[in-house]
C-alpha cells in the first residue's frame, strides 16, 4: 500500500484490548500490507482447462489458489464462462464445515447470498442430489446473485429475493442454513479501505442486534438436528462470540468444533469460553478478517413441512418438443412453460419447489431451457452455463481470444460459410461461451444484454488466469 490505512480511534482502542498490545502492532502492520488475490475453480470445467501448480493452493479449499498478482479478470473470457470465482480465501473455509458435518443429499439454505461467492462454493461441495436455496433480501443484489449462480452451471439451484423473516412460513424445511450475516465490516479494512469510513461503534451495536434477528427469524425453518453456520468478516466479540452464545443459550444450539490443523493459524474463541469458533487474523492467515461458527439445533418435534398447495393450471403452455433434446439427461427434469421462458427443474426436488414457489419470491430456478418467441423456441444463456447442456443438439464453433472479447461485448460475430445455419454455440478453449443465431450473412449475438462486457478498449496488459507467468 501507499499509505498506511488511517484506522478509527475506537476500532485501535478495543482490537487491542481484545488481543493484546502484541497481536494488535502485527494486526495493524498486515492491514497496512497488500490483499492477497484468490481464486476458486469450478469442478465442472476439464481439470486440465487450468495449470495451478505453481500456485499456492488454499490450505482449507480443494479448488482455491493463490494469485501471485491481481488479473484483469474483465477480458478473460473464463472468468465469464464460470470456469472459476474470485472469492476471499478466508471465507472459503466454510468447505470445512460441509466437510465435516454434512455427508448426504441435503435442502440448504445460503440466506445473506450476493454477490454468490459462498453459494457456488457451497453448491459444488453439496452431496449429490442437494438442493441449494439463494437469497437475496436487495432486489439489484439478486439479479447479480443468479448471474453468478448461471454462469457456475449447477441445475440444483433456486435463487430467491425474500426477507429473512418470510422464511420462517417454512417449518423445519432446512437441513443447513449459512448466514454470513450483515456486519460492520472490520475484516474488509484492507481489502475495502471505504469500509473504514463507515465503521463506528454505534454501528457494530446496530450490526449484532440485526444479526440476532436475522438468525432467529429463519431458525424456524431450520430443521431439529440441522446446522446452522454463522459467518462474519468482522473481528469484535458482539458480533461473533457473543453472538454465538446467545443463538446457544436463547434458540437452542449446540456449537460443534470444526477441525482444522495448526498450520492454517487459525484463531479459537477470544473470550477464552469452552465453545469452538474460528477467527482468521490477517497477520496469522494469508486472508482477510473472517469468523465462523457451526452449531446444531437441538432435537425437538420435527413436523414435516407442509405440502405446497394443489392449485394447478388448468391449461398449461405446451412446451416445444426440442427443449427435451437440448438436455443432457431430459427424463430427470420436468419442464414448464413460466411466462416466455421454458424451465426444467430437478424431478427429485419438485415437491421443495413447489412449496418454495408458494412462499418465497423466485428469481430464478433450475435451467431456463430457452425462450419462446413466436413460433420459435430461442436457446437460453442458462442453457449454455449448465452442466445439463448436451453439447451435442447444437453445432459448436471455438473461437479466438479477440473473437471471444468481441461476442462477451455482444458485438456482431462473422462465422465462417461451412458453418450451419440456427442455433450455433460458441467455446473458447472447449468451454461455452453462449449462442448466436447464424443467418448466413451474419451471426446474430444472443449473449445477455446485462452481461456484456462495457469496455470497449483493450488493457496493453491482459493477464488471464490459464497464463504460464502466473
Amino acid at each position: 500500500m501507499d499509505e498506511d490505512l488511517l484506522l478509527p480511534s475506537a476500532f485501535v482502542e478495543q482490537t487491542n484490548k481484545l488481543l493484546g498490545d502484541v497481536e494488535y502492532a502485527l494486526l495493524e502492520k498486515a492491514l497496512n500490507e497488500n490483499s492477497p488475490v484468490s481464486v476458486r475453480v469450478n469442478r465442472k470445467m476439464p481439470s486440465q482447462l487450468f495449470s495451478c501448480q505453481h500456485l499456492d493452493a488454499v490450505p482449507w479449499c480443494a479448488d482455491g489458489y493463490y494469485l501471485n498478482e491481481r488479473l484483469t479478470f474483465t477480458f478473460d473470457p473464463l472468468f465469464h464462462a464460470g470456469c472459476y470465482y474470485v472469492q476471499e480465501a478466508s471465507s472459503m473455509f466454510v468447505e470445512q464445515a460441509l466437510k465435516q458435518y454434512i455427508c448426504k443429499p441435503s435442502v440448504m439454505l445460503d440466506l445473506c447470498a450476493a454477490p454468490g461467492g459462498k453459494s457456488t462454493h457451497v453448491r459444488s461441495m453439496l452431496p449429490e442430489g442437494s438442493l441449494l436455496v439463494a437469497n437475496e433480501v436487495i432486489r439489484n443484489r439478486s439479479q447479480v446473485l443468479s448471474e453468478n449462480i448461471i454462469k457456475w452451471g449447477h441445475p440444483d439451484v433456486v435463487v430467491t429475493n425474500n426477507d429473512p423473516s418470510d422464511f420462517s412460513r417454512l417449518t423445519n424445511f432446512f437441513d443447513v442454513i449459512l448466514t454470513d450475516v450483515p456486519c460492520s465490516g472490520e475484516g474488509m479494512f484492507r481489502k475495502d479501505p471505504a469500509s473504514i469510513e463507515e465503521w463506528n461503534v454505534d454501528n457494530v451495536n446496530i450490526c449484532y442486534q440485526r444479526q440476532r434477528r436475522i438468525v432467529a427469524d429463519v431458525w424456524n425453518s431450520l430443521k431439529p438436528g440441522g446446522i446452522l453456520i454463522y459467518s462474519t468478516c468482522t473481528y469484535n466479540t458482539k458480533e461473533d462470540e457473543e453472538n454465538v452464545r446467545w443463538i446457544s443459550e436463547e434458540l437452542g444450539a449446540e456449537v460443534l468444533p470444526v477441525a482444522t490443523s495448526a498450520e492454517w493459524n487459525i484463531v479459537g474463541n477470544l473470550l477464552g469460553e469452552d465453545f469452538h469458533v474460528a477467527h482468521f487474523l490477517p497477520h496469522r492467515t494469508r486472508g482477510e478478517g473472517f469468523f465462523l461458527a457451526v452449531l446444531r439445533k437441538i432435537d425437538g418435534v420435527s413436523e414435516n413441512f407442509r405440502k405446497a398447495s394443489s392449485k394447478k393450471n388448468n391449461s398449461p403452455a405446451i412446451v416445444p418438443k426440442q427443449a427435451k433434446e437440448w438436455l443432457l439427461h431430459p427424463q430427470d427434469y420436468l419442464l414448464e412453460v413460466k411466462g416466455n421462458n421454458v424451465v426444467a427443474f430437478a424431478k427429485v426436488h419438485q415437491e421443495e419447489y413447489e412449496l418454495l414457489k408458494d412462499n418465497l419470491r423466485i428469481v430464478y430456478a433450475g435451467v431456463v431451457v430457452g425462450e419462446i418467441k413466436g413460433k420459435d423456441l430461442l436457446p437460453h444463456q442458462s442453457l449454455a452455463m449448465s452442466s445439463e447442456l448436451n453439447l451435442s443438439a447444437f453445432p459448436s464453433v471455438e473461437l479466438t481470444y479477440l473473437q471471444s472479447i468481441a461476442y462477451l461485448r455482444k458485438e456482431a460475430i462473422t462465422l465462417d460459410v461451412d458453418i450451419p445455419r440456427g442455433f450455433v454455440l460458441l467455446l473458447y478453449k472447449g468451454v461455452a461461451l453462449g449462442f448466436v443465431k447464424n443467418i448466413g450473412n451474419r451471426a446474430n449475438n444472443l449473449y445477455p444484454n446485462e452481461w456484456r462486457i462495457r469496455s470497449g478498449y483493450l488493457p496493453e496488459k491482459i493477464l488471464i488466469f490459464t497464463d504460464n507467468s502466473l
